[in-house]
């Protein structure tokens, strides 16, 4: 099967120059801290996330719920995993519904002063409220309250939204990267 290439942005911040401040979340929403009873919840909120965007294509992990379970368990269980950086957003419950998993981003360390942003993912009927801007800066100040110094993130370069919302938090572009995908030669005509 023939491959297609997508541009793929490595953005990083150094926290030591960048103010942060706590993030509000708009009425009816909350945050939920890292805690392991709540695997299931980020699963279903980084799959309705990444359902039938680009990203679940150049990444099998994030095209299923059993993908996402896995992936979730994966991140959460590795010796870098930074619970401080490690949020979801919800709508509560109340009398009639279970909470609903609205958004999720997961943290990593990746060598002594370097965090790492893994899977920024707002459901799509959340979306445009400013629970991803929330959510970016909520794991920062996690990093930053574990003493953490700088911290990257990968975005395809085809997510403008997401690139300019890296860029508006603080975030500059510091590699480019290409990611291999196998494709359909109908699509490769088309695209």
């Amino acid at each position: 099967m023939p491959t297609k290439y997508f541009k793929r942005l490595r953005m990083e911040i150094n926290l030591r120059r960048t103010e942060l401040s706590e993030p509000t979340l708009p009425e009816g929403y909350e945050w939920r801290g890292w805690h392991p009873v709540l695997t299931e919840a980020h699963a279903i909120a980084k799959w309705r996330s990444f359902d039938g965007e680009l990203d679940s294509r150049l990444f099998e992990s994030l095209s299923s719920l059993p993908g996402c379970r896995r992936l979730m368990r994966d991140i959460s269980m590795r010796r870098g995993f930074v619970p401080l950086s490690t949020w979801l957003i919800v709508q509560p419950a109340t009398e009639f519904r279970t909470i609903t998993p609205c958004a999720t981003i997961q943290g990593m360390t990746s060598g002594w002063w370097t965090g790492s942003i893994q899977n920024v993912g707002v459901v799509p009927e959340h979306r445009g409220i400013g629970l991803g801007q929330a959510l970016v800066m909520k794991s920062l100040l996690g990093f930053q309250k574990r003493g953490l110094n700088r911290v990257f993130l990968q975005v395809t370069a085809e997510n403008t939204k997401a690139v300019e919302l890296y860029k508006r938090v603080g975030f500059h572009h510091s590699r480019t990267t290409y990611k291999e995908v196998a494709a359909p030669v109908d699509e490769l005509i088309a695209g």
